[in-house]
């Protein structure tokens, strides 16, 4: 049996270099594919942030316009009894 020749070399070499590229190929296909998908999921949790802070404005909003309505609510209230407590001290 004799060694392996300089042509026998240059097969195994190719080969080799084939499976390297190949491997590479597959691995920067799979590790792009994984970045877009983990953008995707950035930019959908980035919407539904968004829209739970403008809910979060709009019930913000709403209940300081309610508070404000309670607010005069509350000084008319105020109003009528220290005038129901002027007429009974006026009584006594």
């Amino acid at each position: 049996m004799t060694g392996m020749s300089d042509h026998d070399w240059t097969e195994v070499v190719g080969a080799i270099g084939i499976f390297a590229f190949l491997v590479s190929v597959v691995t920067v296909t799979i590790v792009q594919l994984a970045k877009t998908r983990r953008a995707r999921y950035e930019a959908s949790r980035a919407d539904d942030y968004r829209r739970l802070a403008e809910t979060a404005a709009q019930a913000q909003a709403e209940n300081a316009r309610l508070l404000a309505a309670m607010d005069g609510r509350l000084a008319g209230m105020e109003a009528r009894m220290t005038t129901v407590e002027r007429v009974l001290v006026e009584v006594d």
